[in-house]
């Protein structure tokens, strides 16, 4: 039993996690992306070559009428740069199903990419940005320099399409400490997000999600790098919330990533440790029970420190 699963018995004496409804079917369609972040769990960048095959998105689309799903997120990585995105967008919508992109917003500015957004508005994508920050310099520290002026040109784009000003073009920031820490309350940072980004730089966003800093991929390098491993992890099991636990993302939802291989969430797919069946992989999608066992290892205290994180911001109050 490892440290997480020991924290949920503690409190719950349950000894093993179990999915609940499938809200979300997340699709991560490769790691390739134009940014290279400090944080990334998935260790994206300019480098990376890996995307999800034609034959693999078509096996997906006749899997997704069979399931009893809301929402199909696309992630990467940068989801923008795989060449079938927009067709991808397309057939989903024609399912009925609500359409989500998670965006390092910067891609909005790059060469060839000027119409991207205009295409994600008319189909009334859900756009879910990282600025991890209203403050350029960590932005910048964080993503990269120049990054943060670039966001806040693509956000100013977007908000001109509507986005983050109209219900129906929802546009969502996301949140993410500098270093070793949890994330601030989610409310209280909104309110300085939205004072500070409108009076500066006039721009508007639907929602601030805060996420914690995984302690998996890029960010534990750093962590161990600078001997605070150790640390970080005794902050999370100290922190460890029960009221975290039903609303889990990995109870939700079921993630793809380009390879085909299925698993419970983007965390655990960059651990590649695939859902807990004989058949984990995308062909048997409609098969995979949403109240499965969920592999969890103790990267998952991360979700349950404090307010919690996951890819919709804070889990409890």
């Amino acid at each position: 039993m490892n440290d997480f699963l020991r924290q949920v018995a503690c409190c719950t004496g349950a000894t093993q996690l179990h999915g609940q409804d499938l809200e979300t079917v997340q699709i991560n369609l490769g790691p390739r992306c134009t940014l290279e972040c400090h944080h990334c769990h998935i260790g994206a960048s300019p480098r990376r070559d890996e995307f999800m095959t034609p034959q693999i998105i078509d096996n997906l689309l006749r899997q997704l009428p069979k399931i009893d799903c809301r929402t199909v997120e696309l992630t990467g990585g940068a989801p923008e740069l795989h060449p079938q995105f927009r067709e991808l967008v397309d057939n989903v919508r024609a399912l009925s199903l609500r359409v989500a992109v998670r965006s390092n917003l910067t891609i909005h500015q790059d060469p060839g990419m000027e119409t991207i957004a205009p295409f994600l508005a008319e189909r009334r994508v859900a756009l879910t940005g990282s600025l991890p920050c209203y403050l350029e310099e960590n932005v910048d520290r964080q993503r990269g320099p120049g990054t943060f002026v670039r966001s806040i040109a693509a956000l100013r784009r977007l908000n001109g399409l509507g986005y983050g000003l109209s219900p129906e073009l929802p546009l969502d920031l996301v949140y993410n400490p500098g270093g070793a820490s949890l994330p601030p309350d989610q409310t209280r940072l909104e309110e300085s997000y939205r004072q500070r980004l409108h009076a500066e730089h006039g721009v508007a966003f639907s929602r601030l999600l805060t996420i914690t800093n995984m302690p998996i991929g890029r960010f534990r390098a750093d962590l161990r790098r600078q001997g605070n491993e150790e640390g970080y992890f005794a902050l999370l099991k100290a922190a460890f919330n029960p009221r975290t636990l039903d609303r889990l993302m990995c109870r939700h939802q079921i993630s793809v990533r380009w390879d085909g291989r299925l698993f419970d969430c983007d965390f655990n797919l960059a651990l590649n440790l695939p859902v807990n069946t004989s058949h984990p992989d995308v062909s048997a999608l409609s098969a995979t029970p949403a109240t499965r066992p969920i592999a969890t290892g103790e990267h998952c205290l991360g979700c349950t420190a404090g307010a919690g994180s996951s890819c919709a911001g804070a889990l409890a109050a």
